[in-house]
């Protein structure tokens, strides 16, 4: 199989370009060992990012075949076979640009929406800006109990629904609204506030939905839902929002 990668020295006096790389693809090689395999027998320089090899750090998302997903989880064979994968709402990003030939080859570009640092690596920073800004952090309502704070059965399994982020980025990648208004907070800090507004050890009183009351918050997705599609623990920002704006539109007509 042949890979094909994007390659950008991050200075933006200089341009991008495709690198090709011919891999033998072993049974069981994800997209991330290709890249090992492409940087050991051809080129040292080429940079991605990466940590636990295992689904869990979220280290490596970037776009492959158009789709972004993490590379460590990604299957070779699976991708040059044709699976199948639920498309997504198209946005520039991923339309267009560089052709290739998805029978023999396998398309690996930096995650969108984000600056390239270098090769397939992404300045993470406004990402986490605004993942930042929503306060994403425990807030009890009272002071520490002598024993634990409890909670009911069904309100864990509520908030469970949203508390297995990765911080990948992959659902900011997919968003067609994060590529036309990078002031807008994206799926997955959204996801994250209305899991504290869910967790019933805070005040409950609305306050963290008030957190995204802005144009730039609850208000500015487009329901394309391609933040689910591409999630690889499965959560549902676009519910969230959804369940977010309901919730905040009643309040607001019961006086809140």
């Amino acid at each position: 199989m042949m890979l094909k990668v994007l390659r950008h020295d991050g200075r933006p006096e200089t341009a991008p370009h495709y690198d090709l790389f011919e891999i033998d693809a072993e049974p069981g090689m994800t997209v991330l060992g290709a890249l090992f395999r492409a940087r050991e027998v051809y080129d040292d320089s080429l940079a991605f990012r990466y940590s636990c090899r295992g689904a869990v750090c979220g280290s490596c998302a970037m776009l492959v075949n158009r789709y972004p997903a993490l590379a460590c989880r990604t299957q070779v064979a699976g991708l040059l076979a044709g699976e199948e994968r639920e498309p997504l709402a198209p946005y520039p990003a991923i339309e267009g640009g560089e052709a290739w030939d998805a029978r023999t080859t396998v398309l690996v570009e930096p995650l969108p929406h984000l600056p390239v640092l270098r090769d397939l690596v992404v300045d993470m920073a406004p990402f986490f800006a605004h993942y930042r800004a929503m306060r994403p952090t425990f807030a009890p309502a009272d002071r520490a109990p002598e024993r634990e704070r409890l909670m009911a059965p069904e309100t864990a399994g509520a908030l469970e629904a949203y508390t297995a982020c990765l911080l990948c980025g992959a659902c900011y990648g997919a968003c067609p609204v994060d590529g036309d208004d990078p002031a807008y907070a994206g799926p997955a800090a959204l996801a994250k506030v209305y899991r504290f507004h869910l967790d019933s050890r805070e005040a409950g009183d609305g306050r963290r939905l008030r957190t995204a009351d802005t144009p730039h918050g609850w208000w500015r997705c487009e329901f394309h839902a391609n933040c689910r599609r591409v999630c690889p623990r499965g959560i549902e920002p676009n519910v969230a929002i959804g369940r977010a704006r309901a919730e905040l539109t009643r309040r607001k007509k019961g006086g809140e």
